[in-house]
């Protein structure tokens, strides 16, 4: 029901014959038998709809995340939030059980030691070396407003992209200024940076809140723990300075922190080691401790070793 709410007959026949390999387009339309010109005709299409990836006359399949969900920012309806939300229940949550994880945690800027800050965690410096920006709505908030589920009132445009390279204009478009300012405001407002998996080349930050994301509602609501990666980091309190406030246990999105004899104990196990307990402690009573060596867990290389891996995890290859 879900794919045939965003393609047609035709396109999901399409989709069904690309793979995870791109492929240029005269090969795609060899071996489905149609001609050049309507086969990037249809990949074009489907492409809007974020069913493939293309580029270059190259193109191969989408994955449903981070892809083929997020492109329906535009076109989500009320049936739409329906179906998705569906899927997920009926199963579909499944996908975030596999490793890698798809998504991990970047700790907020200021959170953590500069000479403890793992060379992928300094999101800050990603943004820095990048040239275009662009800013969207973000796609899981869309979809529980939809539901009538939305249980927060954080910011919707907060999903961030960018790219080493200049793109055509779009209404979308923010200057590096501006994607910067968008790290302090979020944090500000209790938001948690996530991007890709991966030690390089990741291209978005999302900013995101337990209630509403679908990586972080993997744990909220549906058990399943390492739905994301956790960054390598993980907060401590220091009883003797915490006035017991109770900001740090509004702020974090995993019900990490309680409240216990009138100061704030954290369980390490449920920590994803975000830091926004850190960036809003007034006390100076909450810091950001490195894991032991032995507990780092670092992400693979790039997107292609990722992708292989959860491939190899999944029994697909």
């Amino acid at each position: 029901m879900l794919l045939r709410k965003i393609f047609t007959k035709e396109e999901a026949w399409l989709a069904g014959q690309m793979t995870i390999k791109a492929e240029p387009v005269e090969a795609i339309a060899e071996r489905v038998g149609l001609t050049v010109e309507e086969t990037t005709k249809r990949l074009e299409k489907i492409s809007n709809k974020g069913g493939v990836w293309g580029r270059g006359g190259h193109y191969r399949l989408a994955p449903f995340i981070v892809g083929l969900y997020e492109a329906q920012v535009w076109n989500m309806d009320h049936e739409m939030a329906h179906l998705m939300e569906d899927y997920l229940d009926e199963g579909g949550a499944d996908f975030m059980k596999y490793r890698p994880a798809i998504h991990r945690v970047v700790p907020a800027q200021g959170s953590v030691k500069t000479d403890w800050i793992l060379p992928y965690d300094d999101v800050k410096k990603v943004i820095m070396a990048n040239k275009s920006f662009r800013v969207r709505d973000c796609i899981c908030r869309v979809q529980q407003e939809l539901l009538d589920e939305r249980k927060c009132d954080l910011p919707m445009k907060v999903c961030m992209n960018f790219t080493p390279f200049e793109r055509p204009p779009s209404d979308r478009d923010i200057t590096k200024e501006e994607a910067l300012k968008m790290l302090d405001d979020t944090e500000k407002a209790g938001l948690v940076h996530c991007v890709t998996n991966i030690e390089e080349g990741f291209y978005y930050v999302c900013n995101c809140c337990g209630c509403c994301c679908g990586i972080l509602r993997g744990i909220t609501e549906f058990g399943i723990e390492d739905s994301v990666a956790a960054a390598n980091y993980y907060a401590v309190i220091d009883s003797d300075t915490c006035t017991g406030c109770g900001l740090c246990v509004k702020r974090c999105h995993m019900k990490a922190i309680a409240l216990g004899e009138g100061v704030a104990i954290i369980d390490r196990e449920k920590c994803i080691g975000c830091g926004l307990c850190v960036t809003s402690c007034t006390f100076e009573s909450v810091r950001m401790q490195l894991k032991p060596e032995k507990d780092i867990i670092h992400p693979p290389k790039n997107f292609g070793i990722w992708e292989q891996d959860r491939l190899k995890n999944r029994g697909l290859i």
